[in-house]
């Protein structure tokens, strides 16, 4: 567990999910998702999303962000990789959180015994792949023209994060 001065990183909890299906329908829109996410019920998100599948920085009892993380496939001779995504709210953006989730979760991973992290993110989103890049992500390959948004075709680029053993 981190802690600042402000926030405090931990495991999510069963009684995160309001809040972090909130923060999910604030965080994911067009230019940050092709699908935003849409939870039809608190069961599916927790089907989905169950609890210690995501490290949150919270203060108090309020979810500032999280980051997610899951087997990228359910193949034994792939489980040295984690998948992730990391959202943070609005009001606490430029604060330092989704650095130290992103720290968090490579230190978790390594305690994990896991060797590399994966995400996706659009192109349309420059500044997720800046802090991307700055957090030690490489890309890895672009699916062009992969999704057509708002009007406009848009890449996916996968990027990924060599943990270190």
């Amino acid at each position: 567990m981190l802690t600042s001065h402000t926030y405090t990183i931990r495991p999510s909890e069963i009684q995160d999910t309001r809040q972090l299906m909130d923060l999910d329908a604030l965080v994911w829109d067009k230019n940050t998702s092709p699908a935003p996410f849409q939870w039809r019920s608190r069961q599916q998100y927790l089907q989905h999303c169950p609890p210690g599948s995501q490290l949150l920085a919270v203060q108090g009892e309020r979810v500032c962000g999280y980051v997610g993380f899951h087997p990228a496939t359910a193949m034994p001779v792939n489980q040295h990789v984690y998948e992730i995504n990391i959202a943070v709210h609005p009001h606490d953006r430029r604060c330092g959180i989704a650095t130290a989730l992103m720290d968090a979760m490579k230190q978790h991973a390594r305690e994990q015994g896991i060797r590399k992290l994966r995400l996706r993110v659009l192109s349309c989103n420059p500044g997720a792949i800046a802090f991307y890049t700055q957090c030690g992500f490489l890309t890895e390959g672009r699916l062009v023209s992969e999704f057509y948004i708002d009007g406009k075709y848009v890449d996916d680029i996968l990027m990924s994060y060599f943990i270190e053993a």
